[in-house]
């Protein structure tokens, strides 16, 4: 079964105060982005560093996700330490998923200059950093979706098939 996990990593909606959307918006896209039958592993965690690189590495490690995206803790606030947390579990990082996903949420928002998303490789796991609106995490998959797959093809992961009605993916053809 193919895993996708998702991390919201936020001290408010991890504590019940209030409802994670994000984390949702981010499971309703896979589904509508993926044919593949997959799971997804899901947690709501504080906004500390710690948690969260201990929570990448259970996913990548443990629970076998071929895809990790977060949400949360890609801004400039002391609190907001995603993107450091991907670099320490990260082998190599992917910063050309940063640079479009800022490019494409500077379309609707001046401040997307102060989102630090990221994405990096963990084994044969791709790791995605989303900012944490819902409207702007569909924004940013939209834009960054369709090398996924073929991503995850490099680095040995499964084969995603999508809904092309959905989401156009690239993958080079075989010579």
């Amino acid at each position: 079964m193919i895993k996708i996990g998702v991390i919201t990593a936020s001290d408010r909606a991890s504590a019940g105060i209030y409802e994670d959307i994000s984390g949702v918006a981010i499971q309703e896209t896979m589904r509508d982005y993926l044919k593949s039958a997959h799971e997804i592993v899901y947690r709501c965690i504080p906004d500390n560093q710690d948690t969260i690189e201990e929570t990448m590495m259970e996913l990548c490690d443990r629970e076998g996700c071929c895809l990790v995206v977060t949400t949360g803790g890609t801004g400039p606030a002391k609190r907001d330490v995603t993107p450091e947390a991907t670099e320490n579990v990260c082998e190599k990082m992917m910063p050309g998923f940063g640079e479009l996903m800022r490019s494409v949420s500077l379309q609707y928002v001046p401040t997307a200059i102060l989102s630090r998303q990221t994405a990096g490789i963990r084994g044969r796991s791709l790791i995605i950093n989303l900012p944490g609106k819902p409207k702007s995490i569909r924004e940013c998959l939209d834009a960054v979706f369709p090398a996924v797959p073929y991503c995850i093809d490099l680095i040995e992961g499964p084969y995603l098939e999508c809904n092309e009605e959905v989401i156009k993916v690239f993958r080079p053809k075989q010579s």
